[in-house]
């Protein structure tokens, strides 16, 4: 098995939705020194339309690219559970930015329900890509093991223009009051607002 090189501070791409967790971890990259590249991969989700608007203002406020990849004739899906989802954005991710990133990151994190957010799959997925990638792309999920308040106080800490994001599983104006991500940004907000 090819033993994975040791990433230098260079460049990552970031899997970008337009939420809360991958644009603060497109500010974790840039914090930590690194060339930031983002891809929003469209592949059918019901929030498409908003999560792209979302990863477009996230990228002209930190002033990083922004590539688009989408999926032709992609089934439409609804909110919740879409089986292999993080895998294939990984991989779309991989197989359309590998050539200029040695990371591709995910901003999974603990605390959900989906087995595609737990070191579990991101070190499977990196097994799958050492073979792949000859051990020259790192996957990386620095909020894997972070709860959704531990990234929103860096994202506060940081200053992700958290107005400009967007969360809500359903397309709907969030927080809907129905899919999980809403329901994470109510909370968080309003343990926000107690402590103001």
């Amino acid at each position: 098995m090819p033993t994975r090189k040791k990433p230098k501070r260079g460049r990552v791409t970031v899997l970008l939705s337009g939420g809360i967790d991958s644009s603060t971890c497109v500010a974790y990259f840039l914090e930590q020194g690194f060339k930031v590249e983002t891809v929003f991969v469209s592949h059918g989700q019901v929030a498409n339309t908003r999560e792209l608007q979302a990863a477009k203002s996230v990228c002209r406020y930190f002033h990083v690219p922004l590539r688009i990849i989408r999926l032709a004739q992609s089934a439409r899906k609804g909110p919740g559970l879409i089986i292999g989802r993080n895998a294939f954005l990984v991989c779309a991710a991989v197989l359309e930015a590998a050539r200029n990133a040695q990371i591709v990151a995910i901003g999974i994190h603990s605390g959900t329900r989906y087995r595609d957010c737990t070191p579990l799959f991101v070190r499977q997925l990196q097994s799958l890509f050492d073979v792949c990638t000859g051990g020259s792309v790192q996957i990386s999920a620095p909020f894997v093991k972070w709860t959704k308040r531990d990234i929103w106080e860096l994202a506060i800490r940081l200053k992700v223009p958290l107005s400009a994001t967007y969360s809500c599983e359903r397309g709907l104006r969030q927080p809907c009051g129905k899919c999980d991500s809403c329901s994470d940004l109510e909370i968080l907000r309003a343990s926000q607002n107690q402590q103001d």
